[in-house]
């Protein structure tokens, strides 16, 4: 017959009772064992069910999708012009990747500012197809002189009219014209070369009325001894149109 529950723990109280010390150490040491297994399995089942939990309620969750219309645009037919600007860093278009961009159909002009006018006789030269632009390092008149369509250049935007001017009388083959009104006008060109390209424009640019602000950091703002020097040459060459 089945000892009772009570009698068990009271004769195995009085067997811890009547055991001898090692023997007592052993059963502590058990049961120790098994209350941390107990609390160890019980926290994987918690965490168990709570991992359940969450992925079901992700499961529920419908995700956010953001929708746009897609329009087809055709591929705007204009003509691309390439630029070469003064190699700063140890950089600058060759001549055989000019020759391969002006082979593309939509490449057409290229404004070159490396300061070497013989570099823009080797491009016209190779490329003959590819319309070649002088910029404010190079002299426009004689650039347009040996085969160049204008002059692409910060200057024009402060000396517009006389710009249009300079290009008119080397388009009309006006050429002694065209070099009295160039050596005229090269001062501002010279004005350019020395100072930020930025900052010179922003400056004659305000000089003339127009509130265009600084230029972007880390460019500085002219001072205004630099200032004062492109105001005299604004002025030496307002009129020079009326001139010529």
């Amino acid at each position: 017959m089945p000892l009772d529950p009570r009698d068990q723990m009271n004769t195995a109280m009085t067997r811890l009772k009547t055991a001898q010390p090692t023997t007592k150490r052993m059963i502590i040491m058990l049961v120790l064992v098994g209350v941390v297994a107990g609390l160890v399995f019980g926290f994987e089942q918690g965490r168990s069910k709570g991992i359940a939990a969450n992925i079901g309620a992700m499961q529920k969750t419908l995700p956010t999708v953001a929708t746009t219309v897609a329009n087809t645009q055709s591929w705007q037919p204009v003509a691309t012009t390439v630029g070469s600007l003064r190699a700063i860093n140890g950089t600058d278009l060759s001549l055989d990747v000019i020759a391969r961009l002006g082979a593309h159909s939509r490449v057409r002009y290229i404004k070159d500012a490396s300061t070497n006018t013989g570099r823009l006789l080797s491009i016209m030269n190779r490329c003959q197809d590819l319309a070649v632009f002088s910029a404010s390092a190079h002299i426009p008149a004689c650039v347009m002189l040996i085969g160049g369509v204008g002059w692409m250049a910060g200057p024009a935007c402060v000396i517009p009219r006389q710009s249009v001017r300079l290009y008119e009388l080397c388009r009309d083959g006006r050429w002694k014209e065209a070099m009295e009104l160039q050596r005229r006008l090269w001062q501002i060109n010279e004005i350019f070369a020395r100072y930020n390209l930025a900052a010179c424009i922003k400056a004659a640019l305000e000089i003339k009325g127009y509130d265009v602000g600084d230029p972007v950091p880390p460019q500085p703002r002219l001072g205004s001894k630099e200032r004062d020097i492109i105001a005299a040459s604004l002025s030496d060459v307002e009129e020079l149109v009326a001139v010529f």
